[in-house]
């Protein structure tokens, strides 16, 4: 700590749990949390929050939890787990969220590194998921649950129902609540205020430590650039452990007063979304993704003229919704025919989607394609780019209003600093930079040298007119042909999976004479395009092989190809050859992250005898793959894939200087 960077701020609360006593005396009486249970939505105030949060921490307090020590949370989202990582700091011990769908192994690689005590789980299932790796976790003693349907016949002599902690906490209030004052006066700027573990994409996740500095400081200029209000709404549906959740759903929210909402299930997210009707929304793109493709589907069932005034409306939403939302100048005549367009279309799409109060939208954790990002904005939805990490807190970049650009990330957020490497590699220094990689200092050093400048790992340039930056690709990915020419697959595939019928690609070229490709079909879509057309199928394997799904993917590709052409840099990475696998990319399998990145290297070397399929000419190649099933047993499926050649179009002819 340097004598620049003090302990405290010079105005404000110190830590989290300092602004939670805060917004329990401003916003007393404001919704703080909300969550849906049994179909019905119960609230709780600022002021119910902390009553609810010092009380697990009391208990916490009763159980032994010490200053230092580590909190495994396991579970989806809801107000009580997040109370649980807040009570966690206030007792002086570390949260640490991880991913609930992560299967045992994974939970015992991280429990173990960081030496996780407590467990706070959600239900059963991960109660279960505990009990099993127990043997491999010297250092775990109690476990919290907070839900006990399932649990009553369990052996509870390590085992606590989270309300029942809570009536310890409440009971003992008068005796404990010394200590826990105590250790809330000890926090300070530089504390630890949560631990997030990397999604492992090239190897083990890290342990990202961050401080309250880091939270706040994030929170705080966030929150301002984009004028979020105490009377916002967010809806709180990614994984608790994912950094972004993190800052949206605790950081931001304790910063701002605003009130985070937890759907029911994942099956009624999009019915909650719906009712919450959020005004500061965040997705993936996969999730923007996905719903697209849902709306088009239904508009292929739709009738003839629906349909023809869908397509109409829509042409003139693309031609000018983006200018009227970024307020540039639109003839009278085309804002008319937009308010119309509002009435019939637009806005009973939102209302369907759950868009008609969104006041800010973000995408990241990859590109989006252009087409799909202008979709959404056409409809006058704020929707914008940022780009960020763990290690950042999330922001390093984000786009104000009126510079929204679909081959853009934005521009620098308050407070980060960049500059780009001799090889393209982008790097950032801010508030928001990490403490460490827990127990990793070379790892920690490899990543952030000692001005405090953090290499992203992602090649970029900056734009010398705009001071927009642009990411190409992972610096990792990013190859050269054997021709030398560029090779950035994350190019490709975005651009791939722009079409609603792909669910995922692989482009592979690396130091190779031509690119080649891994297909998924996106099933919801492909599958309702077969009961359109009474094609019946048993399995995902035989219609991802059925000759007119493989005709339209080829379709898709050399699309692709033609798009990639025009582009001179790029145009050596058009595919030359495919196959659709046979099975989907899961994490479970290893094959993704948990945030559903795609891990090469673990591809390339599961599937190598369909690579090389791919490049020795093959018209086709047998393969078995073993696979996870979702209790956990693991089986094998066999297959032979179809390897389709493609038409490439000739690389752009560069024009001699005169």
């Amino acid at each position: 700590m340097s004598l620049n960077t003090p302990s405290r701020p010079a105005d404000g609360p110190a830590s989290v749990p300092a602004l939670l006593h805060l917004n329990a005396k401003r916003y007393a009486n404001a919704p703080a949390y909300r969550e849906k249970e049994y179909g019905i939505w119960q609230s709780w105030t600022w002021a119910q929050t902390l009553e609810e949060t010092e009380a697990l921490a009391l208990g916490l307090l009763d159980l032994g939890v010490a200053e230092g020590d580590f909190v495994a949370v396991i579970g989806r989202n809801r107000p009580r787990l997040y109370w649980a990582m807040v009570a966690a700091e206030m007792c002086g011990a570390v949260p640490v969220p991880l991913y609930q769908d992560a299967v045992a192994e994974e939970m015992a690689y991280v429990m173990g590194h960081c030496g996780a005590r407590f467990v706070i789980a959600g239900d059963q299932e991960q109660v279960d998921k505990v009990i099993e790796i127990q043997g491999e976790l010297p250092d775990f003693e109690q476990m919290i649950y907070l839900d006990p349907r399932g649990l009553r016949k369990y052996d509870h002599a390590r085992l606590h129902q989270y309300s029942h902690v809570q009536d310890a906490g409440r009971a003992k209030r008068d005796e404990l609540l010394p200590e826990i004052t105590r250790r809330q006066d000890r926090l300070d700027y530089d504390s630890t205020c949560v631990m997030l573990y990397t999604s492992g994409t090239t190897g083990r996740p890290k342990g990202v430590v961050l401080s309250n500095r880091n939270v706040i400081e994030t929170s705080k200029s966030s929150s301002e650039f984009d004028d979020l209000r105490q009377s916002d709404d967010i809806l709180a549906y990614l994984p608790m452990a994912w950094v972004g959740d993190f800052i949206f759903s605790v950081g931001q929210a304790m910063w701002t007063g605003f009130c985070t909402n937890c759907p029911e299930s994942a099956d009624t997210m999009h019915t909650d979304l719906r009712e919450i009707g959020p005004t500061y929304y965040f997705a993936p793109p996969r999730v923007f993704e996905t719903q697209l493709t849902s709306v088009m589907i239904r508009m292929e069932d739709a009738g003839r003229f629906k349909k023809w005034l869908f397509d109409h409306f829509m042409a003139h939403a693309r031609r000018v919704g983006p200018d009227i939302l970024d307020g540039n100048p639109v003839s009278m005549t085309d804002r008319l025919k937009y308010q119309l367009g509002e009435f019939f279309i637009y806005g009973p799409l939102k209302n369907t989607l759950g868009f008609s109060r969104v006041r800010v939208g973000y995408t990241a954790g990859e590109a989006i394609g252009p087409e799909i990002f202008d979709f959404y904005r056409a409809l006058g939805i704020n929707l914008k780019q940022l780009y960020g990490q763990t290690e950042a807190t999330v922001f390093i970049t984000a786009q104000p209003d009126g510079e929204v650009r679909s081959d853009t990330v934005g521009v620098s957020c308050p407070g980060v600093e960049l500059r780009i490497a001799e090889n393209g590699e982008v790097f950032y220094r801010s508030p928001g930079v990490f403490v460490e990689y827990y127990k990793n200092p070379e790892s920690t050093a490899d990543t952030k040298d000692a001005e405090g400048w953090v290499a992203t790992g992602d090649a970029g340039f900056i734009e010398e007119d705009t001071g927009h930056l642009r990411i190409i690709d992972r610096a990792k990915d990013v190859g050269k042909m054997a021709s030398g020419a560029l090779f950035a697959p994350k190019y490709v595939e975005n651009k791939l999976k722009f079409f609603p019928n792909i669910l995922e690609a692989v482009v592979f070229g690396n130091e190779r004479d031509e690119c080649t490709a891994f297909i998924n079909i996106d099933l919801t879509a492909v599958g309702n395009w077969a009961e359109r057309n009474n094609i019946g199928y048993a399995s995902y394997q035989e219609l991802a092989r059925h000759p007119q799904v493989m005709d339209t993917i080829q379709e898709h590709v050399e699309e692709v190809n033609r798009s990639v052409a025009e582009d001179e840099m790029l145009s050596g990475c058009q595919v030359h050859r495919f196959v659709v696998l046979h099975k989907e990319l899961d994490a479970d399998d290893g094959e993704l992250t948990r945030t559903r990145k795609v891990r090469r290297r673990v591809i390339e070397e599961k599937f190598h005898d369909i690579i090389t399929a791919l490049y020795d000419g093959s018209s086709s190649v047998s393969t078995v793959t073993e696979v996870t099933y979702e209790d956990g047993r693991k089986g094998s499926i066999a297959a032979t894939l179809e390897v389709r050649s493609v038409a490439v179009q000739p690389a752009p002819v560069r024009m001699a200087a005169q």
